[in-house]
């Protein structure tokens, strides 16, 4: 199969599922009544994960190197995304939050073939590495989806405040069940950020054949760690919700984002070099 034809499937599939997704709760009746995904649909979104999946291990294998690039990474980081919110819907009426996630699983495709990125991975046969690059991605899914549930709820509250709610925000479930779901995400990605850091801290050399030094990626990393660290702290001594929670929710991923997935696109698309 075409390399491009691995990017173009996964971004029709998401892109046909986000405009059915609109159009079901704009129509029905009842808005409330389509809170979850149908079996036909939950189908579709998992082979549009599949494909996805494949165009992702082709950008990062091309060969016996490992490739991670600023596109990969972002599109890798939103497909584990789309993945955990795939599971998510098994056990978490999500009716509303399909718009969100379908286009960004669409964009998100595309993105490695506009920018493939030629940086290559030192040390991506070593176990410990993969081990560490496995929980880091994790982590960067998990604060990803959480940023864009932060999103979703910031525009649902400010529309409900303002009597405003469109029939789509109106297929979400209750601000409290979305709250919820927000600080686990938050909580279980805390830990696997925190297996990260501390990783990259102890066996640096043994990961990326370098002894530990602080740079750009590190001081970012650790600030969305504090923030995130913050949150968690704030919600449990003095109940952050709403409005206080999102904020600190944002400033942690984007302080997160710019550890590894600006400093990329700065080298890569500004600066058009490898590394």
């Amino acid at each position: 199969m075409p390399p491009i034809l691995l990017h173009l499937i996964p971004a029709s599939l998401y892109a046909g599922l986000s405009v059915w997704f609109w159009h079901n709760c704009s129509q029905a009746a009842d808005p409330k009544s389509r809170q979850n995904m149908t079996p036909y649909e939950r189908i579709v979104l998992l082979a549009a994960l599949a494909v996805h999946g494949i165009a992702l291990h082709r950008a990062l294998f091309p060969g016996e190197e490992m490739r991670f690039g600023f596109g990969v990474a972002l599109s890798l980081m939103v497909w584990l995304a789309i993945c955990f919110y795939w599971v998510e819907t098994l056990y978490t009426r999500l009716g509303g939050l399909h718009a969100l996630a379908m286009p960004a699983g669409a964009v998100a495709s595309l993105i490695p073939a506009l920018f493939p990125g030629q940086h290559v991975l030192a040390n991506a046969g070593s176990p410990a590495f993969r081990v560490h690059f496995i929980i880091a991605m994790l982590a960067y899914s998990l604060f990803t989806l959480a940023a864009l549930h932060a999103m979703l709820m910031a525009f649902a509250e400010r529309r409900l405040h303002d009597a405003r709610l469109s029939r789509i925000l109106s297929t979400l479930p209750p601000l409290l069940t979305m709250e919820a779901l927000l600080f686990r995400l938050i909580g279980i990605a805390f830990v696997l950020l925190t297996f990260t850091l501390a990783s990259g801290v102890m066996f640096s050399e043994s990961l990326f054949g370098t002894a530990f030094r602080v740079d750009h990626k590190t001081v970012f990393a650790v600030v969305s760690w504090l923030l995130f660290g913050a949150l968690l702290t704030g919600r449990r001594l003095r109940g952050w919700r709403g409005r206080i929670a999102l904020r600190w929710t944002l400033a942690g991923f984007v302080a997160l984002m710019l550890a590894y997935v600006g400093s990329r696109f700065v080298i890569e698309v500004l600066l058009h070099r490898a590394s």
